[in-house]
């Protein structure tokens, strides 16, 4: 009978299209929810207008069971980044991986926010001039306020992301302290100045994920010149960040390039960027580990998609949870 009016209570809070309740808290910045869409059971579209991106963003909120918008507690909350790419935005966590079937009966609210195909987790530079686009700021500010005033969100939080998303979860964790109790990472880009003359260098691959994903016509907008504004680079970057992330419970993996379980054609040849990701994710660990900062690590077999971050989110989610439940 619990489980029932429980549930109930719940498709009763969701609308199932259309535009936002009436009493949607704006952030401090104007920033709100215009349109609430329910996709699924327990899943949550938000259509957000914010003033730091140029028009509007969605977000996709996996509900816990219980959930309503006038309950009396608050839910941890964990956020889940995507990666770069065409194809990435809000929906990519759930329709690439199970993940309403291993985090749907948690009690916390999985955040995943649209990160733009390209947008790297940061304030654009933008030649000095600032931006928008301003991911950061749309996360961590205006998002986590409509969250928390709105859809019952606490403090307890926890971010993991895969590919752009792992450097934008360890980034995020790094440059704002105590906003997150655990973080991981799947494939990131965790040295963004790493440079290989023999491999692909990370500079060379961040311009590349740029332009394919309908950035700016100048590249250098997101940070500048990796060279000329090296400071600008360094303050997003994590590998530079690390002594930050005392504190944190982190989560750190990726394949080594080479073809894995989870790949269509065993023998072809090797996966550059995840090679890459490899080559970081271990000079990041070790780094962590010389500053004496705790890290679980898993290196496999394997290449840059998502049957290996699903896998990743399955390991690495009883380290995230128990640091916020």
């Amino acid at each position: 009978m619990g489980f029932i009016a429980g549930a109930a209570g719940l498709l009763a809070s969701i609308a199932p299209g259309g535009p936002a309740p009436a009493a949607t808290p704006a952030a401090d910045d104007g920033a709100t929810v215009v349109g609430e869409r329910s996709p699924g059971p327990r899943l949550l579209d938000l259509t957000v207008r914010s003033p730091v991106l140029a028009g509007i963003a969605h977000v996709r909120l996996l509900l816990p069971p219980g959930w309503s918008r006038d309950a009396a507690r608050t839910w941890p909350v964990l956020w889940l980044l995507h990666g770069s790419g065409a194809a990435a935005d809000h929906t990519s966590w759930s329709v690439h991986t199970d993940l309403e079937r291993i985090a749907g009966d948690h009690d916390v609210i999985v955040v995943m926010p649209d990160a733009g195909h390209c947008g790297s987790y940061s304030d654009w530079w933008s030649r000095g001039a600032g931006g928008p686009p301003k991911w950061e700021t749309f996360h961590l500010a205006e998002l986590r306020q409509i969250l928390e005033r709105g859809y019952r969100a606490g403090p307890e939080r926890a971010v993991a992301g895969a590919g752009m998303g792992g450097m934008g979860a360890l980034a995020y964790a790094a440059r704002h302290r105590g906003l997150f109790r655990a973080a991981a990472s799947f494939s990131g880009a965790l040295n963004t100045l790493h440079r290989d003359p023999a491999r692909l260098d990370l500079p060379d691959l961040v311009q590349l994920s740029v332009e394919i994903g309908g950035g700016p016509a100048d590249w250098t907008d997101l940070w500048g010149d990796p060279d000329a504004q090296r400071m600008v680079w360094r303050h997003h970057n994590p590998y530079d960040l690390a002594d930050r992330l005392a504190g944190v419970r982190l989560y750190v993996s990726s394949g080594d390039g080479t073809a894995g379980p989870y790949d269509p054609r065993p023998g072809t040849g090797p996966d550059r960027v995840e090679a890459l990701a490899h080559q970081v994710g271990q000079d990041f660990a070790g780094k962590l580990k010389k500053l004496g900062i705790p890290v679980s690590t898993h290196f496999y077999p394997g290449t840059h998609r998502w049957s290996y971050w699903g896998r990743e989110l399955h390991a690495a989610l009883p380290v995230l949870l128990a640091e916020i439940l």
